[in-house]
């Protein structure tokens, strides 16, 4: 099973963008990799249609998005025109053809023993509706997975990309319901001492362990 901090698996697979090897396309960025258990399903059409809306703010923040469905590219391209019809947007962004399923069970979505999408439905692909967001050193940073029924809110997964570029330029945490612009919190591995020259303004001690300070620039 993966967990976060865990290597993102490399692989080489067939998308609507052509042959790619996934930790050469990735390079030097982030990436949200999100996965579907089916072409041609309701809820995942909304979500790769708001996907495709979203795309630029991901791109401000050097992030690449890709999406997945077990089925085949060929399948992808024809579903590609009702996710415009439906969110007048384009998908502009590469999916995954994964109807060998190997996608899927590296990243631990599908049991390994699972061999092919043919006859299978959405339903039994239902773990396959997982979002990873990947760092620029190829580790996992988060993994959600959702119901089939559920739709991704995906304004979420750009406030905690944002929150995690954030983390990874300042020593510091997000609280609870944080958005940016908010105030953040000194980790607990930063000393006073070591606070005093990162926050010379000072900041408000809740607790000993628990020190907020307006957010970094």
């Amino acid at each position: 099973m993966l967990r976060i901090n865990d290597e993102a698996p490399d692989f080489t697979a067939k998308t609507t963008q052509g042959t790619i090897r996934f930790h050469e396309w990735l390079g030097e960025g982030w990436a949200v990799l999100f996965s579907h258990p089916k072409d041609f399903t309701p809820v995942c059409t909304t979500e790769l249609g708001y996907m495709a809306v979203l795309e630029p703010e991901f791109t401000k923040r050097n992030c690449k998005i890709i999406g997945l469905s077990v089925d085949s590219v060929e399948d992808h391209h024809q579903w590609k025109k009702d996710i415009e019809d439906i969110q007048g947007q384009p998908v502009s962004y590469p999916m995954i053809g994964d109807s060998d399923l190997n996608v899927a069970k590296l990243y631990s979505m599908l049991p390994a023993e699972e061999e092919s999408s043919k006859g299978r439905t959405a339903a039994t692909n239902a773990t396959v509706r997982s979002v990873f967001i990947i760092g620029p050193d190829k580790k996992i940073r988060l993994m959600l997975t959702y119901p089939m029924t559920t739709g991704r809110n995906f304004d979420e997964i750009l406030r905690v990309l944002d929150s995690m570029q954030l983390t990874a330029k300042h020593s510091v945490a997000t609280p609870v319901n944080w958005k940016d612009g908010d105030d953040v919190i000194i980790v607990p591995s930063v000393s006073n001492e070591d606070a005093k020259e990162k926050y010379p303004e000072g900041w408000k001690t809740l607790k000993p362990y628990l020190r907020v300070v307006k957010q970094p620039s």
